[in-house]
């Protein structure tokens, strides 16, 4: 099985178990993610949400790509002389 096949078989459950395990460190069972898990699970989330067609702002590590507070009316730019 190859991973696109993998991701494609990936049931909403088990892609919020992935995201549950790599949030906290446990799978559902409360074992310790090993070594490596961390990473791996991260990579089929991401494979997952753009297979998945996951909305952008809801995938994992979304960042809005203007932070809000550069939106601020106040600032007045300096200049040096």
């Amino acid at each position: 099985m190859t991973l696109e096949q993998l991701i494609k078989a990936l049931t909403p459950e088990v892609y919020e178990n992935l995201k549950n395990a790599v949030a906290t460190g446990k799978w559902p069972d409360g074992r310790l993610l090993v070594e490596g898990q961390r990473e791996l699970c991260m990579e089929a989330i991401m494979h997952y949400e753009v297979t998945h067609n996951v909305p952008e702002e809801l995938r994992v590590g979304y960042m809005e790509s203007q932070c809000k507070s550069s939106k601020d009316d106040d600032t007045q730019t300096l200049t040096l002389q």
